[in-house]
């Protein structure tokens, strides 16, 4: 409800011009709370216990909720009066939770079925949304907006790339590298906090810019840096890790906010909350498709087993194919990026 309506909100109350700045600036909002997260967490979970991570939440939320009552005014609702598809959100509700279960147990013969009846409610869910006058997802959109069609499709691919290298290097720096949960967690804010950092500059720069070119080439700068984590070997330094997830992190930075201005630049204020919402979904089943693919590595290779150091090595072979992988799949969503054309004409 937040991700899909925040970035409606800010698309639909200021000018095109300034868009993308304010894209940037959120997204850097986003990452700053992923840097923070962890840290501030393990704090309270030290010294407070682990439920006074949950606690803490209530407190903050409701300043949250006060603060938009109070300061926000205005209504963007430009589709209001318009009926709601009950039908079309059920049967999507039911694909994303099986399809979402079934990825996440790939590998047993309960996650393929859970997979395969989840991606049967999706094309139940495609049918009834082309036959209705109101969708809850009109999927006539990708077929006349080209922009929309690829800045979605380059979601699909970058998110298939990135999600799964944090669980990866998760695993690889605390059995390969030895270290301790908390400092393995303190080198993997390094892709977060250079995403912070850079994704203002990347905003602003796509008011300026077309926004598909700096996408691009932020696409290209993720691939190189996934390329290197391919070569992980037990000698690595930890300085190699650390510089690979400056890599992406930055290429990451440059996509992010380029990609959602040219997707909600190609579209008509009334569906800009479509249009968010849909991309948090793609973004969401790339993730999923990512620890697919990483289970599906780790399935051919090591199969049902603990990572102790009699499977170190076919641990290592897991990890480096699925970088492979991963690498192979951002460089694909280049060229989706690069499809999309002009947005500014």
């Amino acid at each position: 409800m937040m991700f899909g309506t925040s970035t409606a909100i800010l698309a639909s109350t200021f000018p095109p011009e300034k868009r993308g700045a304010v894209l940037g600036i959120n997204i850097t909002a986003v990452y700053i709370g992923l840097v923070a997260g962890p840290s501030v967490g393990g704090i309270l979970t030290q010294y407070l216990g682990w439920r006074s991570i949950f606690f803490a939440i209530v407190p903050l939320s409701l300043t949250i909720m006060f603060l938009i009552l109070w300061k926000m005014k205005g209504e963007w609702a430009d589709a209001s009066g318009e009926g709601f598809d009950l039908k079309g959100s059920i049967l999507y509700v039911i694909s994303l939770l099986m399809m979402t279960y079934g990825f996440s147990t790939l590998t047993s013969l309960r996650g393929i079925i859970s997979a395969a009846i989840g991606t049967l409610f999706l094309a139940l869910f495609g049918l009834w949304e082309l036959k209705i006058y109101n969708p809850i997802l009109d999927l006539r959109i990708f077929t006349y907006n080209r922009a929309f069609t690829f800045s979605n499709l380059a979601t699909l691919f970058n998110y298939m790339a990135t999600f799964a290298v944090g669980f990866l290097l998760n695993l690889y720096l605390q059995y390969i590298k030895g270290l301790s949960p908390k400092d393995a967690g303190l080198i993997l804010v390094i892709q977060p906090l250079v995403m912070a950092l850079f994704s203002p500059l990347a905003g602003k720069l796509s008011d300026h810019m077309e926004p598909r070119l700096i996408a691009s080439t932020g696409m290209a700068v993720t691939t190189i840096g996934l390329l290197t984590l391919a070569l992980l070997n037990v000698k690595t330094e930890l300085v190699y890790i650390c510089t690979s997830l400056l890599i992406v992190g930055l290429g990451f930075a440059f996509f992010a906010s380029h990609n959602m201005n040219a997707a909600l630049s190609s579209v008509d204020r009334k569906i800009y909350g479509v249009a968010s919402g849909t991309l948090a979904t793609v973004g969401i089943i790339g993730q999923m498709l990512s620890m697919g693919v990483t289970l599906l590595a780790f399935a051919l290779f090591m199969g049902h087993v603990q990572i102790t150091p009699v499977y170190f090595l076919p641990f290592l072979q897991s990890l480096r194919t699925t970088f492979v992988i991963l690498s192979i799949l951002c460089f694909i969503g280049i060229f989706a990026s690069l499809a999309r054309g002009k947005v500014r004409q």
